[in-house]
């Protein structure tokens, strides 16, 4: 006798998702949005021209909100061929401070170049020249309960 699937079967998989154009970095942006994460977790390797931030994400694509409380995820948001990083609106020395991510955008330059900036609340943002758009998104934990047991406000 065979036994009946259960729903947990069926979980969804971690994000594993890469932009390489505008269109798909809005995806990315919108999976990304209302992240948290410690100023300590971002890292730049400017001799692998990388820029990464390990974020707590909402899961805002989980369809199971209504069964269970509202999840985040950390997740790995890597940003590939970074020439340059800027910051404004943050105090890079401040080795307690949380950051709060409301979008990623791409400003294009000449021939596939130009800006890519994190929109942060309170008025920082990050700004990385890039060579080429290359941005991943990747779930690199299992989901969590989120600490507030709220979906953010976008009031």
């Amino acid at each position: 006798m065979s036994e009946d699937a259960k729903f947990e079967d069926g979980a969804e998989a971690p994000l594993n998702l890469g932009a390489m154009d505008p269109e798909d970095l809005q995806v990315v942006s919108s999976l990304a949005q209302d992240a948290i994460f410690p100023i300590t977790e971002m890292t730049w390797r400017a001799a692998e021209r990388r820029f990464a931030i390990l974020i707590n994400r909402f899961r805002w694509e989980d369809q199971g909100r209504d069964r269970h409380a509202p999840e985040r995820v950390q997740s790995l948001l890597v940003i590939d061929n970074v020439l340059r990083v800027a910051s404004q609106g943050i105090d890079r020395n401040d080795r307690d401070t949380v950051l709060s991510l409301l979008s990623v955008t791409f400003e294009p330059g000449e021939e596939g170049s130009g800006h890519l900036i994190l929109t942060l609340a309170g008025d920082g943002a990050i700004r990385l020249e890039i060579e080429a758009l290359d941005v991943t998104l990747k779930d690199v934990t299992r989901p969590y309960r989120a600490p507030s047991g709220k979906v953010p406000d976008h009031s």
